[in-house]
Parts: C-alpha cells; sequence; structure tokens
C-alpha cells in the first residue's frame, strides 16, 4: 500500500500516491503511473509508530512557497483549534488558506494585510494549552 504525497514541480503543486517496488518507485498523478529509479537510494525507511503517547505538534505557521498576505484572520490572544483558517496567502495568483496545525493561543504575528512573505519564515506562532502531564 501506497502513501500520498504532496510535491512540487517547477512551482506546481501535485497530489501524487507513491508505492515502492522494489528497488524503484511507482508514482500515480492525475491517473497516469510513472516508474521512478533513485540510483544508491536504498530502501525506504520503515514508518514509525507512535509508541502510546500523542506526537507534539509545532505552532509555528509559515508558508512552504512565497506569496502577499492577503488576510490575517487572528490576532494575538486569539484561540484557535486545529485546522482553523489564519491566514489567507496569495501565491501564484491562488489564493490559499492556511490552517492552525494545532489548537491554542495565538502568541505571535510576524506578518501583517498586504506583506510580501518568503518561503519558511515563521508567520505566526500558536502555543497550545498546557496538559496535565506537561505542568
Amino acid at each position: 500500500m501506497g502513501e500520498t504525497r504532496k510535491v512540487i514541480v517547477n512551482g506546481e503543486e501535485f497530489e501524487v500516491e507513491l508505492e515502492q517496488d522494489g528497488e524503484s518507485w511507482k508514482a500515480t498523478v492525475g491517473g497516469q503511473t510513472f516508474d521512478i529509479v533513485v540510483p544508491d537510494a536504498g530502501p525506504a525507511p520503515k514508518q514509525r509508530r507512535a509508541s502510546g503517547g500523542k506526537s507534539k505538534k509545532s505552532g509555528k505557521v509559515s508558508a512552504n512557497i512565497p506569496g502577499k498576505v492577503v488576510t490575517v484572520e487572528v490576532a494575538i490572544g486569539d484561540v484557535v483549534e486545529e485546522g482553523h483558517v489564519v491566514m489567507i496567502l496569495e501565491a501564484m495568483k491562488m489564493q490559499n488558506e492556511i490552517q492552525a496545525p494545532v489548537g491554542g493561543t495565538v502568541t505571535e504575528i510576524h506578518c501583517e494585510e498586504g506583506q510580501s512573505i518568503e518561503a519558511n519564515v515563521p508567520l505566526l506562532v500558536i502555543t497550545p494549552p498546557e496538559t496535565p502531564d506537561e505542568a
């Protein structure tokens, strides 16, 4: 069974289903399947399973491509749920909803509407609530 990944090729985003087939990979994009060989890549790393507890997600929000901030939908002190739209970015003439990776309180905002931003720069920070085992 393969896994689905988002990949960016020449600035265009695709959803690709990947499945290892011996030393090569099968990549399915838009119904077409391609064979991919990566020389000297070795076998794919085994997927690790969580060991009982939840893995901790980062509350830093950034964009994976450069763009322009259209709107910031939150303010410092706002409480958001995971998946809540926190801002809208325009990149490659498309408006993209940026969602909260974790639930918590917005503690930092490093951008403003109309600002051009670079890829992978922190735009805002969401601090998750403290759990009893962290206190």
